[in-house]
Parts: C-alpha cells; sequence; structure tokens
C-alpha cells in the first residue's frame, strides 16, 4: 500500500534550552517569564519554533540569542557545551496544537545577566533547588510543577543529565573559565551535585586521574591566601577512574 502523507496530521517541531552555569557557588539555570499565550506570565526555559530552512542546532543557537541575548559561541567562548538531552513529544503538552520539542543542553562558566527579547517578558538566572522545589510554589511560581509546558521534566532531565556525565566525563571542566584551580573546580562539582567535598581527597583524585587536568605553569590568588596552581582541561574525555558521586 503506497504512503500516503495526507493521511498523518502535521505538528510542529520545537526547541527548549537547558541552560546551566554556575554562580555564587550554586547550579543555577536560565529561565524566562512568558510574554504571551499560553502560559502567559508563568516561567518557563527559553526555546521556540523550529523554521522550514534551519536545522535543530540552529534553531537552538537563535532561541537562545533572541530570548536572552546570550550566544552560544561568544561570549560563552570554547568552553561552553552544547549537546541534545532529549525528545518530548506528549500528544497534550501543549494546548495550541501537537508540538515535539528537542531539548538541548547547554553548560557553561559563570554567565552574564541574560537580556530578554522575543516572547520572553523577562529573562533570568535561577538557582536549580528553587526551580524544582516543590515549595516555592507559593513564592511566585517558581517550583518545578508550575513551569510552563512539561518544562519541570525537561529541566529535572538536564540536570541529572550534568549530575551523571560529571562523573564519567570531563564534562565538569565546561563549568570553568579556560584556566583554573583545583579549589573552583572542587566547588563546580559541590554546586552540581550539591554535597560538600573534602578537597585533599578531591584534589588527589582529579590530578591523579590521567588526562583530567594539565597544568598551565601559572599561579593565581584570585580565591585569596595563597597562590594556587592553574590548569586547563586535559584531552581525556572519559574519567578512569571515575568520580563517583557521594550518596546523600
Amino acid at each position: 500500500m503506497p504512503y500516503d502523507p495526507s493521511a498523518y496530521p502535521p505538528f510542529a517541531v520545537t526547541v527548549d534550552l537547558v541552560v546551566l552555569t554556575v554562580r555564587r557557588h550554586a547550579l543555577c539555570a536560565l529561565a524566562v517569564r512568558r510574554g504571551e499565550p499560553p502560559f502567559q506570565g508563568q516561567w518557563a526555559l527559553p526555546g521556540g519554533f523550529v523554521r522550514a530552512d534551519e536545522d535543530l542546532s540552529a534553531a537552538a543557537a537563535r532561541e537562545l540569542a533572541e530570548e536572552t541575548g546570550l550566544r552560544v559561541q561568544e561570549p560563552v567562548g570554547h568552553s561552553a557545551h552544547l549537546e541534545q538531552l532529549a525528545t518530548y513529544g506528549a500528544p497534550q503538552r501543549d494546548p495550541r496544537m501537537r508540538v515535539v520539542s528537542v531539548a538541548h543542553l547547554v553548560l557553561a562558566p559563570d554567565l552574564p545577566a541574560p537580556v530578554s527579547g522575543g516572547d520572553a517578558h523577562t529573562a533570568r538566572w535561577a538557582e536549580v533547588e528553587r526551580l524544582l522545589s516543590t515549595e516555592a510554589a507559593g513564592r511566585g511560581g517558581e517550583s518545578g510543577s508550575s513551569l510552563a509546558f512539561d518544562h519541570d521534566r525537561i529541566l529535572s532531565d538536564g540536570v541529572e543529565r550534568a549530575r551523571s556525565k560529571i562523573e564519567y566525563s570531563s564534562l565538569a571542566t565546561a563549568f570553568c573559565p579556560p584556566e583554573f584551580t583545583v579549589g573552583e573546580l572542587r566547588r563546580v562539582y559541590e554546586a552540581v551535585w550539591g554535597v560538600a567535598l573534602d578537597p585533599r581527597n578531591f584534589h588527589r583524585k582529579v590530578t591523579g586521574t590521567p588526562g583530567f587536568l594539565v597544568p598551565t605553569g601559572g599561579t593565581t590568588t584570585r580565591q585569596g591566601g595563597r597562590p594556587a596552581q592553574l590548569f586547563r582541561a586535559g584531552g581525556a574525555t572519559l574519567l578512569n577512574p571515575p568520580m563517583l558521586r557521594p550518596e546523600v
């Protein structure tokens, strides 16, 4: 039997972005307050519809720039990490029409304050724990249960992806500047995992893992105290042994 495209209803494709950074030693996600229906006035992840002439990664970069003023290449730089997270296609996830969303995960060092635009009324960084906390529901609608569409699930999936990947990959360095100290890297792990780590054990693990860190030969006093050695990310993509997440 020949294939009949008209037998299948059309649907739209969108991109949604889980943009994570570490600000003031806390894992933060980018959130926008929607300026248009549906869910007008509610917090959501940045994103939008894919145009007919663009691929998914281009749509993700465009939506990020339009709604927040942030760009994947600039000012984020070479240390940013962008990957597809997952696809979400529940029939009723968008009240306007059947919409399938391809979510993307962006990890980058301490990013500047976003500038809202497009259909985003306001853009801001919010601590992940507050966005995903049901206790925030009565304090301005920042809980996961009150995010627009199914963005609570998308955000939760993105955070868990980041938490798991820094166990066995060098992805944690994407949250750091090009040159960083072991202490700065440790605070990334602490912010993403939400735990306190022993400084000496952490230093021994990361400096003893082949290909993880490479000394630059320089030092810095930006953390205060004695000069601390600077490192850059090594060439390893997989860590052996892995940095196992402590049980909470």
